[in-house]
């Protein structure tokens, strides 16, 4: 039987291959050891249970989560023959799993992201009263996203609604959702809230919404974030960072809008607080109206008045001044001119009298 022969860089090259065939990404569970980051590049530590152990390399770019030795973590990666003929996995992502390490990579976390302020109040936004566009990031297939549009709906109605369809668990899920907040916040008219929907699951399945890059970005975001993630219970550091969060996607929809027949009901409950307010305004402004006439009246009555009096007085004074009233008492009117030897005329009341001026004396 002949066997083949490779040199060491051949058969390093061949056996990658057939890893790379036999198992292109495979995921792995253990216990993490020896972990540390050299050059703030690399990360390395060993993956390990009761009977094996074994070595494992990745990016510090892709750890999105806190890990410590002792932690169980699901790694996903691909194995490899390093050039110096040592297994390794070259890891894509981990995660923590079980809820023991689940919970301390999430304390962990959220302690570093609350030191940076991304959770303080003081930088939260409130949500619009009515929204007139909503972003949704969700999968259309969760009963989650079923249940928000149906009360959404059924509360308001006529929204315009942009819809982000993601995976909302797995290790793919914080990536698509980032993607969705980034073509979100870009676009050239702007949602006035982005909601990010997703229902109940295991911490596990919930994961995803602990991941520091998806915490960054919602913190981050233009718009305001409303969050609707897993049951009451469950709080993700993505339920820490959003402007507003919702304990579950039905309770999201009620917060995103108010109830249209609460507000029906409101309205005519104001109606009619109001409408004995409006009669009495009505009615005072009427009284101040009719004494406002009043007063109008008795004032050109009061005019019309001394009109009729300067009248009479006027024709008092006109009648005094009357020829006919001077000469009923006893005088007369002399016309002409008074020089000696000129004609005179003078009136009585009951004559005209032609005369010779014989004498004139000036007093």
């Amino acid at each position: 039987m002949v066997h083949p022969t490779f040199s060491v860089s051949d058969f390093v090259a061949i056996t990658n291959q057939t890893l790379e065939y036999a198992y292109p990404l495979i995921e792995v569970e253990g216990e993490v050891a020896s972990f540390k980051v050299n050059q703030g590049k690399f990360v390395f530590f060993d993956l390990k249970d009761e009977k094996a152990s074994v070595g494992c390399f990745m990016m510090v770019f892709q750890l999105r989560v806190p890990v410590e030795d002792g932690m169980r973590v699901v790694v996903t990666g691909s194995p490899k023959l390093t050039q110096w003929g040592k297994f390794s996995l070259t890891i894509k992502s981990i995660r923590p799993s079980g809820e023991g390490s689940i919970k301390k990579s999430f304390e962990i976390l959220k302690a570093r992201l609350d030191k940076e302020g991304l959770f303080a109040t003081d930088r939260k936004r409130s949500l619009p009263t009515v929204p007139r566009r909503v972003a949704v990031i969700s999968s259309p297939q969760a009963a989650g996203y079923a249940d928000f549009m149906k009360i959404v709906n059924d509360r308001w109605g006529g929204l315009h609604i942009d819809v982000a369809a993601v995976t909302v668990q797995g290790s793919d899920a914080p990536d698509q959702i980032i993607r969705a907040l980034n073509y979100f916040t870009t676009q050239e008219e702007l949602a006035d809230v982005i909601v990010i929907i997703r229902g109940g699951g295991s911490a596990d399945d919930l994961s995803a919404f602990n991941d520091e890059q998806l915490v960054r970005a919602v913190a981050a975001s233009r718009i305001p974030v409303l969050t609707g993630i897993g049951h009451e219970v469950d709080v993700s550091l993505c339920d820490l960072a959003a402007d507003v969060r919702a304990a579950t996607p039905s309770n999201a929809a009620q917060l995103l809008v108010p109830n249209r027949q609460d507000i029906v009901r409101q309205t005519q409950l104001q109606v009619q607080s109001l409408v004995p307010q409006v009669l009495g305004i009505i009615e005072r402004l009427r009284r101040q109206a009719e004494g406002k006439v009043e007063r109008a009246t008795e004032a050109t009555e009061e005019r019309v008045q001394d009109y009729y009096n300067q009248l009479a007085y006027t024709k008092r004074l006109l009648a005094e001044f009357d020829p006919m009233r001077a000469m009923q008492r006893g005088y007369a009117l002399i016309r002409g001119s008074a020089r000696v030897g000129e004609m005179i005329e003078i009136e009585t009341a009951k004559a005209i009298i032609e005369a010779e001026v014989k004498k004139y004396e000036q007093k």
